[in-house]
């Protein structure tokens, strides 16, 4: 059985609380990625996201004022049930609508099927970030 996800938009102040524990849990204690490189003060200037299922919070992503999209996560027991499609689809809706012609992340490589078959294209060579291998991806909006 499949229950409905619900996305919550806004602004940092008012989900920033729900998203730290989410990328805490995933992106720090899960990944092993350092607290500086995970909180890099931009969040404030960021649309966030956050999934919810029978008022649970389960995953999180941002959208930045140039485009890009980041810090997709969904904890580990909420995976597979398409929550990140659910975030990310409301983060390229919400690009739309502030008008960007197209949306770009930098994928985790074990990822890149899931944002390809949102439609991204990988660009460029294989990088490390937080010592994980990621790629450029872009997304064009259609009008």
């Amino acid at each position: 059985m499949s229950l409905e996800i619900s996305i919550e938009q806004g602004d940092w102040a008012s989900l920033g609380n729900t998203a730290t524990a989410i990328r805490r849990q995933v992106f720090i204690v899960e990944q092993g990625v350092s607290q500086k490189e995970e909180w890099d003060g931009r969040d404030p200037e960021c649309l966030h996201f956050i999934a919810r299922e029978q008022g649970h919070a389960l995953g999180t992503a941002r959208l930045l004022p140039d485009g890009h999209i980041g810090r997709v996560a969904v904890l580990s027991e909420a995976r597979g049930r398409g929550i990140g499609v659910a975030l990310m689809q409301a983060a390229i809706q919400a690009a739309h609508v502030l008008g960007h012609v197209q949306v770009e992340l930098s994928a985790q490589t074990h990822a890149l099927a899931f944002y390809e078959r949102l439609g991204f294209k990988a660009f460029g060579d294989a990088f490390l970030d937080a010592g994980i291998p990621h790629r450029h991806m872009s997304l064009r909006l259609s009008d």
